[in-house]
Order: structure tokens, then sequence, then C-alpha cells
């Protein structure tokens, strides 16, 4: 085999993460060689590959799917916001700027056409089969001349394209066909066919509807998932905990100890790789929320001060919503906390920023002895060292640099030298995301923050976090193979959109 695949989708969220992940799954377990890919992502939930690169979270799980170790060229272009019109441009995994919207549709866009063209023939050529990921919708006829994540990629690579629809949403066939019949005749000659996802019911009742969809388009649809909760990946965006759903139904053991831990993340505004909790949520017996009130960290055990792409507009956030004061509260009263990246850097002393907030010198809540200095270079490292007596891993994406002038060691290397953050009482700070997938730095932080909330809390002594995403990866694999017709998906991939579908009018310009 050496084919490919666009999976596109009727709107945002219709599940085209997922269905690339599973389908990347079901080819692995094939013999298949595969890679995922997505040419454009604008997400702030980010990862850092081996070789310091960023790219989507979402693209390193589908790298997971496919059993490979992630590499920019799985997401040459990132867009990371920073506001409502502006974003900044990461290219085969370096910062290269921020732009505005008008700017980056009005231009750049475009010429990066061959950098995303060249970055998916780089991994056609390493790999049996590549599964691509669209973006939004493809009948976005308003960006379609600048598009190089949708039809301009499917185009300019001779990819087959197939529709994704949620049917839960209601207007499935009327999206379905509304996409195909909104395409240029060039691009409609790529879309092969429907996959109907998050259906709920009996299947007879649906297929009526899709002869009927056949009839009008001439194009087959290559399956109908079924609704199952928790099958989300690491989302791009969202305050969704990916694998809490999961685990709540797949972990029905009761917690260890005689109380659960209950876990207050603070909403800052541009919340960035807020996946980093879903290791807690992982734990039975331990309970995670987003809140966004100061009366919600009332009853926490923890609380959590997550990342952000905006470090001191989220400091002002918490100071206007009083949240800011009632976490100086819980750390007067030796109540835990913890901060990470942008969170751990608003828990220092002062921030000096001239790069991505442009504020200039700014208090930060004091809490922490730490000076943070943004710098114009973006540290991207995937670190290992030692806390609590534990490995621990994690990765490293900001701008700001923190000097530590006191408390403790938080992360450290092997001859005890501090590696990274700081932690005074009960109050902890670290910019190493991912940090808490460590299962045994898990277990150990989890222990201490229950003695210090007075909490008869245990850790499970088997959770194994890498384990419950491979099956997460599996069932996405197994929803594949069951629910589709993977006989003319495998034709698919390997020889191409069939030929003769027909053109439905009106069509867009080419």
């Amino acid at each position: 085999m050496n084919g490919g695949l666009l999976v596109a989708g009727t709107t945002s969220d219709a599940g085209k993460s997922v269905v690339t992940a599973g389908i990347c799954r079901w080819l692995v377990r094939q013999g298949v060689k595969v890679a995922p890919f997505k040419a454009q992502n604008m997400s702030l939930n980010s990862f850092v590959t081996r070789e310091g690169a960023e790219i989507g979270r979402a693209q390193a799980m589908q790298a997971q799917a496919c059993r490979v170790e992630p590499t920019a060229h799985m997401n040459p272009v990132l867009l990371k916001p920073g506001g409502e019109r502006s974003s900044q441009v990461v290219l085969l995994g370096r910062p290269v700027g921020e732009m505005s919207a008008r700017g980056y549709h009005g231009g750049r866009q475009e010429r990066l056409l061959g950098t995303v063209l060249d970055s998916l023939a780089e991994l056609r050529a390493s790999y049996d089969a590549v599964i691509c990921e669209g973006a939004g919708s493809p009948a976005e006829i308003n960006l379609r001349r600048t598009d190089i994540v949708n039809m301009g990629i499917a185009r300019g690579a001779g990819l087959p394209v197939l529709v994704v629809g949620d049917i839960d949403r209601g207007g499935v066939f009327a999206s379905f066909f509304g996409t195909v019949a909104l395409l240029a005749p060039e691009d409609q000659a790529l879309v092969a066919g429907f996959l109907v996802n998050k259906f709920r019911g009996d299947v007879s009742l649906l297929e009526p509807g899709l002869e009927m969809l056949h009839g009008l388009t001439g194009r087959h649809t290559y399956g109908v998932l079924p609704f199952q909760h928790g099958l989300g990946i690491d989302e791009e965006d969202g305050l969704r905990v990916s694998l809490r759903g999961t685990v709540r139904e797949s972990v029905v053991a009761p917690p260890v100890g005689e109380d659960v831990l209950r876990v207050a993340v603070c909403a800052v505004p541009l919340m960035s790789n807020f996946t980093d909790v879903d290791a807690l949520a992982a734990e039975p017996g331990v309970v995670v929320r987003f809140v966004d009130r100061p009366e919600e960290l009332a009853d926490a055990d923890l609380v959590i001060v997550p990342g952000t792409r905006g470090t001191v507009r989220a400091l002002q956030w918490l100071r206007e919503r009083g949240l800011a004061e009632a976490i100086v509260r819980r750390v007067a009263e030796r109540r835990p906390v913890l901060g990470v990246c942008g969170g751990f850097q608003l828990l220092g002393e002062h921030i000096e920023d001239e790069v991505e907030s442009r504020a200039g010198h700014v208090d930060g809540l004091g809490l922490l002895p730490v000076r943070v200095r943004f710098a114009r270079e973006k540290t991207l490292t995937r670190p290992v060292g030692e806390a609590l007596g534990e490995r621990v891993e994690g990765y490293e994406i900001h701008h700001g640099v923190a000097e530590v002038t006191g408390g403790e060691a938080f992360i450290s290397d092997d001859k005890g030298h501090s590696l990274d953050g700081c932690r005074v009482g009960q109050t902890w700070g670290t910019h190493w995301h991912g940090s808490l997938e460590s299962d045994g730095f898990r277990r150990a932080f989890l222990r201490e923050v229950a003695a210090a909330a007075g909490r008869r809390f245990v850790p499970a002594p088997d959770t194994s976090f890498a384990a419950l995403r491979e099956e997460q990866l599996d069932r996405l694999g197994d929803l594949i193979e069951h629910h589709a017709d993977t006989d003319a998906l495998w034709r698919l991939i390997e020889s191409g959109a069939p030929q003769g579908l027909p053109f439905i009018p009106p069509g867009a310009p080419a």
C-alpha cells in the first residue's frame, strides 16, 4: 500500500480527530505502517516532539494510535490563538511570529501550501499510508482560495476525501449534501463518500436516508459509528477532560481510601494544555472540575492554575473574578495549590513581559519566590527528572524564564540539582506539562495533597495512565473495524476516489 485519505467534516467537532485516530489504529493492527497528518491546526493544546518541535496534541495522540513517534511533519502549521483576532504561527515546530487573521488568510496561508505538501510528501515516502485530518468544514467558500488544510491539500496531493457528520447534532443529511454541493467540480471529484458519527438507536431506521443520499449524490456511506461516551482523544480546544468520561465508565472500582479528593482547575483565559489534569481524572476517587468563581474553591482539596497563552491576561482575570484573593487565602491556610507553566509564573513575585502581552513589569501573586522574564525564544524541550522520590517526565512550552530565589526544588536531576520549579509549603509550581502522567510521581503528589488536605484518600496502586490511553485508542480502532465498511475503506486509501462521481450543483468557483 502507498495510499492516503483526507478525513473532512461537515462542521468543527464532527469527530474528525477521533475518526482519524481510529482509522490509524485499525490500519496499524492490519500491519500497515501508517502516519497521521494535519496541515494546519488551530489549538492551544500542543505537544513537543523528541526533536524539540511543537505540534498539536491531537496529532501526537494520533501518532500514538499509529505506534510511531510524532514529528513536525505531522502538523507543519500550528496556530496558537492569542486573542480574538491574532495567533502565533508555529511553522515546522518553531514559532515564526504573531499574525492577525486577516494577514494570515490574506496571503501568508496560501504561500504555505508548498510547505505542507512537502511535509505530506515526506511522510508518504516513509509510510505505507498517511491519514490526513481536515479542519472545520471543506465547504468554507470564503476561505477556499487560500485553503491548505481541506480541499487545497486534497487536490494538491490527489487524496480521496471522506466526510464525517455528527448525527447527534441533527441535520446530517442536509450537511452531507450541502457540503458536496458547495464544492467546485474538481473538489467534488475527490469526495468519495460519507461517514455517520455518534448515531443512537436502530441503524435500520437510518438506512432509507442513506439510500436516498446515495441517489442524490452518487456517493456511498462508509459506515455508521454508534454514539459512545468517552471516546474523545486530546481535544484541540475546550474544557473537557478528555479521559474523564472513559475512566468513569470503564473503571468501576470505588476509591481505595475512605475519601475522595476534589481538584478545582481555574478556567483561565487562553488556557493551554488543559489535558495536564487528565491523569488526575484517571485516578479512582479523584474528582476534577473546571471553575471560574472563588466560592468553587472552598471545598477543593487541590487548586490548579493551569497553563495559558496569556499569563498576564490570566493574572488580571484571576484578580477581577476574586479568584486571586481566594488562592492567596488558601496559601495562607497551607492548603495545596499547584501552578503549571503560565500558572506557575503568575504565582511568582513579578513578571517582565515585553514579548507576549508587552505589559512590561507586572506584579504576580507573590506566593512563590520566583521572578519571570519573557524571552523571545520559546523553550521547547522534553525533560526527565525526579520529584518526591519518583521519576518524572514532561515537556516544556514557554517564553517565560523563571529565576527561583528561594523555597525547595520541585523537580531535580539524579544528583539532586534543581531542574525546574519550586515549592513553598503546600504551594507548588513547575513549567513541565504532562508531569502527572508519570504514575509514580502522580501517586506521591496525591498522597502529599491528601495529607495536607486531611483527606483519607489513597491513590490506586495500579492505575497506569499509558495503559488507559492505549485502551482508548484500541476502542477507536474497534469502532472503525466493527462499524465501518473496512473493505471499501481499504480500497479508498489504496486506490483513491472512485472515477465518475457525479457533480452536484450549484458547486462553487474553482
